[in-house]
C-alpha cells in the first residue's frame, strides 16, 4: 500500500491521482479533445484507491469542464469518507463577483458531493490574486468553509515569488500547491516558492512532478546519466523521488492516465526512502543538461486550450520539442505537424493563451515567429 502522511488531523496518500490527463477515446488532438474514456479511466481510479491512494484533484476546466462529472462518478462507488477529494475556483473565469457563488455550485453538482475536502484558488499570481482580492474570493470560500461545503483551504501558484510573499502573509492557509521538480527547482524559482511555504508553516502539493511527462521520457543525454547512476529505476521514478525527498510535500499529483504509470509511481511511493546527496546531484546534473536544449516550456496542460482561432498549441509545442530534443527527425516532425488541424500560421497573436499559460511562455511570440519560421 501506497505511503501516508499526515496533514493536520488526517493522512494523505503521497501519491494523489490528478484529473487533468485522463485517457481520452481519440487522443490525437489532446487539447481539443475532452471525450473522456470512462472505462479506462474509472480503472485507473479503482487501481489507485484500492492501492491506498485516497487523494483526487481535478478542476473546472480540465478537459473542457468534464473532468469533475467523471470524477464525482468515478468515486460514487466508494464511501464518501474513505477519500478527499480536491478541486479549484478558477478567479480567472468569473468576469463578475456573483460568478464564484455559480461555479461553486455548479462544481458541487458535477462532482455530486455535498462538500470539497480540499479547496483552492485556481493558479494564483499577481493578476489572479489581485482579482480574488476585489472579489472577496478568500473571504467567500471561508464561508463555504463555514457552511461545511470545504474543509481545507488552500491556492495553486503560478507567480513570483514577490506575489508569492504576498499571498502567504494575507490568510492563514491550509495548504498551498505549486510546481516542482528537479527541472524547476532553479527553472521556475521552485527551491525559493518551496522554502517560503516551509518558512511559513504551509504543507505542500506538488504538481507537474514530471512535468507533464517531459522527465518520464527525457532526452538521451539524461537517460544516460540516470542508467549510470541506477539502471534499476525508471527516469518517471528519479523525478518522483526527487520531489519526494522534501520533507514538507504531503502529497504529489501526477496526471497518470495509464496503469503501468500508476504502478510505477505506487512502487516509488511505498516504503518510500529519500534521495541521498549523491542522488539529489544526479538530479541537479539532468536539469543542466536539459537546459542546454533550446525547447519550449510547456508541460501540455492546454489551459491555453479555448484559443479562438483554434490553433492546437501545445500539439505545435510538443511537435517543435521533439525535434530539439534530437527525438524526431526533421522529416517525421514535418509530417506529425501536416497532420495538426490548427496550425501556426493561423495565430491572430491576441495573447488570450498567454494570459492563462501557468508557465508564463509568450505564446503569441513564439507562435508567430518561431514556431512558424520552423514549420512553414
Amino acid at each position: 500500500m501506497i505511503d501516508r502522511v499526515k496533514f493536520k488531523d488526517i493522512e494523505v496518500s503521497r501519491l494523489g491521482l490528478g484529473n487533468m490527463r485522463l485517457p481520452v477515446k481519440t487522443p490525437i488532438k489532446r487539447e481539443a479533445n475532452p471525450m473522456i474514456d470512462y472505462v479506462k479511466g474509472q480503472e485507473l481510479v479503482d487501481l489507485a484507491y484500492e492501492n491506498g491512494v485516497n487523494y483526487f484533484d481535478t478542476a473546472y476546466m480540465y478537459h473542457a469542464g468534464k473532468s469533475e462529472k467523471f470524477i464525482g462518478k468515478a468515486l460514487k462507488k466508494y464511501p464518501r469518507d474513505s477519500y478527499y477529494l480536491a478541486d479549484k475556483l478558477p478567479i480567472f473565469m468569473c468576469p463578475k463577483q456573483s460568478d464564484m457563488e455559480k461555479i461553486f455550485n455548479k462544481q458541487l453538482s458535477r462532482c455530486d458531493v455535498d462538500y470539497f475536502d480540499f479547496y483552492l484558488l485556481h493558479s494564483l499570481d499577481g493578476k489572479n490574486w489581485a482579482k480574488c482580492k476585489k472579489f472577496g474570493a478568500v473571504e467567500f470560500i471561508e464561508q463555504k468553509r463555514r457552511e461545511g461545503k470545504v474543509k481545507y483551504f488552500g491556492f495553486s501558484f503560478h507567480g513570483t515569488v514577490d506575489d508569492l510573499k504576498e499571498i502567504v502573509a494575507s490568510h492563514n492557509w491550509d495548504f498551498a500547491q505549486i510546481q516542482l521538480n528537479y527541472l524547476d527547482w532553479k527553472n521556475q524559482r521552485a527551491d525559493e516558492q518551496y522554502q517560503i511555504l516551509t518558512d511559513a508553516g504551509i504543507p505542500v502539493v506538488v504538481m507537474e512532478p514530471v512535468r507533464g511527462g517531459k522527465l518520464a521520457n527525457p532526452i538521451p543525454e539524461v537517460k544516460e546519466l540516470f542508467d549510470n547512476n541506477n539502471p534499476d529505476i525508471t527516469y518517471a521514478s528519479w523525478a518522483m523521488r526527487f520531489v519526494a525527498s522534501h520533507e514538507n510535500v504531503f502529497t504529489i499529483l501526477s496526471g497518470m492516465n495509464a496503469p503501468e504509470q500508476m504502478l510505477d509511481n505506487i512502487n516509488t511511493l511505498t516504503d518510500f526512502k529519500p534521495m541521498s546527496e549523491t542522488e539529489l546531484k544526479v538530479c541537479a546534473n539532468a536539469a543542466a543538461l536539459l537546459n542546454k536544449k533550446d525547447v519550449i516550456p510547456c508541460t501540455g496542460c492546454d489551459y491555453c486550450a479555448d484559443c479562438p482561432k483554434g490553433v492546437k498549441i501545445s500539439s505545435i509545442f510538443a511537435s517543435y520539442n521533439k525535434y530539439k530534443n534530437g527525438e524526431a527527425t526533421g522529416d517525421e516532425v514535418a509530417a506529425e505537424y501536416a497532420a495538426i488541424d490548427g496550425k501556426a500560421s493561423e495565430c491572430i497573436a491576441c495573447g488570450k493563451c498567454a494570459s492563462h499559460c501557468p508557465q508564463q511562455i509568450d505564446i503569441p511570440n513564439l507562435m508567430q515567429k518561431t514556431m512558424k519560421d520552423f514549420f512553414e
